[in-house]
C-alpha cells in the first residue's frame, strides 16, 4: 500500500472540459442554467415556505416533498454555482478537494432523492390501499425514520463511492465534464479500475434498483387497488394523488437508467454530461413546477397565500 501511494501521481487541481469550447454555445448554456438554477431556488424555497404556513400541508406526503425540496436544493447548489463560473471564465479550474467534495455531496444528494423517491411511492401505496389507517401508519416518527434512513443511505454510498475513487493514482488532471463526476474522474486512473467499475455497478444497483424496485411495488399495488374502485371519479381521486409523484419518479430514474445501466458507445461521455445535466441542473428545477401545477392543494396554499399579500 505504501508503495502504492509513493508512485501515485498526485494531482491538486482539475480542469474541466465543460459542455463546449464555442463561446456562443457557452453563453447560451450560461444564460439558460442560470434561469434554471434560479427556478430551482425559487420554486423548492417556495414549496418549503407554502407547507410551513399552510397547515393543510402537514401531512406525511408534503413532509417528504419538503425533504426532497431541501435535496434538490442542495443538490443545485453543489454544481449550478461552479458550471456558471465556469461559463464565463476562461480558467475551468477546480482545487483537488473541491472536486472530491463536490464528487461526494452531489453523490449523497443524488443517492439520497431515489431512496426518498422510494420512500415517497411507499406513502402513496399506504395512503391509497390503506386509507384508515393512513394516519397510524404514517405518523411523525415513522415519517422522519424513512426520511433519515434515505440520507444516511445516501450519505454512506457516497462515502464509499468517493473514496475509492479518489485512492486511485491519477495521471492526468483534464475531466471530460462540467463537474466532477465518477465515471469521468475514473478515466483519469493510469491503473486497472475493474474493481472500481464492479463497485460502481454495486452502488448503481442500490441507489437504482432497489428503490425502484419498491416503486413498482407500491404502485402496482396502487393499480391494483385504483381497478377494484368502481366509481370512475374515485379511480380519478385515487390517482391524482399519485401523479405528481409518478411523473417525477418516471423521469428522475429513466434518466438514471439509460446513463449508467445502457449500452455504452464511443459517444458515451457525451451521452453522460447531457444525462447529468438533467439530473443536476434540470430535474431540481422541474420537481416544484411538477408538483405545483399538478397539485391542487399547493395550489390552493398558494393562491391562499396571494390573496394575503393583496
Amino acid at each position: 500500500m505504501g508503495q502504492e501511494f509513493i508512485n501515485q501521481t498526485w494531482v491538486n487541481e482539475f480542469i474541466l472540459l465543460g459542455l463546449s469550447s464555442d463561446r456562443n454555445t457557452q453563453v447560451f448554456l450560461f444564460v439558460l442554467v442560470l434561469a434554471m438554477y434560479v427556478v430551482t431556488v425559487v420554486g423548492n424555497t417556495l414549496i418549503l415556505f407554502l407547507i410551513r404556513l399552510d397547515i393543510r400541508l402537514h401531512t406525511p406526503m408534503y413532509f417528504f416533498l419538503s425533504v426532497l425540496s431541501i435535496v434538490d436544493l442542495c443538490y443545485g447548489n453543489s454544481i449550478a454555482p461552479q458550471m456558471l463560473a465556469h461559463l464565463v471564465s476562461a480558467q475551468k479550474l477546480i482545487p483537488f478537494h473541491s472536486c472530491v467534495f463536490q464528487l461526494y455531496i452531489s453523490l449523497a444528494l443524488g443517492g439520497s432523492e431515489f431512496f426518498l423517491l422510494g420512500a415517497m411511492s411507499y406513502d402513496r401505496y399506504v395512503a391509497v390501499c390503506h386509507p384508515l389507517h393512513y394516519t397510524v401508519i404514517m405518523d411523525g416518527g415513522v415519517c422522519l425514520g424513512l426520511a433519515a434512513s434515505c440520507l444516511m443511505a445516501g450519505f454512506f454510498n457516497s462515502l464509499m463511492e468517493t473514496v475509492i475513487t479518489f485512492r486511485l493514482p491519477l495521471c492526468h488532471n483534464v475531466i471530460n465534464h462540467f463537474a466532477c463526476e465518477t465515471l469521468a474522474v475514473l478515466r483519469l486512473a493510469c491503473v486497472d479500475i475493474s474493481f472500481n467499475k464492479v463497485m460502481v455497478a454495486i452502488s448503481g444497483f442500490l441507489v437504482i434498483m432497489l428503490p425502484c424496485c419498491l416503486v413498482l411495488f407500491s404502485y402496482t399495488r396502487i393499480v391494483i387497488a385504483i381497478l377494484r374502485i368502481r366509481s370512475t371519479q374515485g379511480r380519478h381521486k385515487a390517482f391524482g394523488t399519485c401523479a405528481s409523484h409518478l411523473t417525477v419518479v418516471c423521469m428522475c430514474f429513466g434518466a438514471t437508467i439509460f446513463t449508467y445501466l445502457g449500452p455504452r458507445s464511443a459517444s458515451s461521455e457525451d451521452k453522460e454530461k447531457m444525462v447529468a445535466l438533467f439530473y443536476a441542473v434540470v430535474a431540481p428545477t422541474l420537481n416544484p413546477v411538477i408538483y405545483s401545477l399538478r397539485n391542487k392543494e399547493v395550489m390552493a396554499a398558494l393562491t391562499k397565500l396571494v390573496e394575503k399579500l393583496r
